[in-house]
């Protein structure tokens, strides 16, 4: 159980409970942290209509998206979001053992373009002020000025929720947790 009570679905209103809900019906199963965003409910609603806008204009590809969740979330080591995107990773078709090494530097199955994703995502999250001129002009060679902001704000986002996940002790849904086991006696 998470240090704080949930609040469900029922207790919420208005356009918070909206949001609430499409979450949960477009987005996958983090009721957990819905449960525990839900006492702010300026932060459930802007935080994660953020996320739903993301979604639907799509700046970004899923696979480079999941990408980028999924290193900072290994970098940071949070059990909840490993458990949440490792599965959605090999679902836009890399093997489950690149899924499984992602941070190691000589990682299988990742094109080019995937690993300078993912060395990005990697640096914004240990040490943003360490990102290199070259680093950059790499990213410009592949992706637009909005899509290299999208990466940048996906993978500081991701580590926002990294540090809430952790810190509040937010606890592996059962479906993200079998999936996550489905992935690993995979790999």
């Amino acid at each position: 159980m998470a240090r704080v009570r949930n609040i469900e679905i029922d207790d919420v209103a208005g356009e918070t409970r909206a949001v609430y809900e499409r979450i949960q019906r477009e987005y996958g199963p983090f009721g957990n942290m819905l449960r525990v965003f839900a006492h702010r409910p300026p932060a459930l609603r802007h935080i994660f209509g953020l996320l739903l806008d993301s979604a639907a204009d799509a700046v970004i590809s899923k696979r480079h998206l999941e990408i980028v969740l999924l290193t900072a979330s290994k970098a940071a080591a949070c059990a909840y979001c490993v458990a949440h995107h490792a599965p959605r990773l090999a679902e836009q078709g890399l093997p489950p053992e690149t899924v499984e090494r992602i941070l190691e530097p000589d990682v299988p199955g990742l094109s080019p373009v995937d690993r300078l994703v993912r060395d990005y995502a990697l640096q914004v999250t240990r040490d943003p002020a360490r990102v290199t001129d070259a680093l950059f002009a790499r990213l410009r060679e592949h992706f637009t000025e909005e899509q290299v902001v999208e990466l940048t704000l996906r993978a500081a986002l991701c580590a926002f929720f990294n540090r809430f996940n952790e810190s509040l002790g937010i606890e592996i849904e059962d479906d993200a947790l079998t999936d996550a086991a489905a992935l690993a006696t995979s790999a």
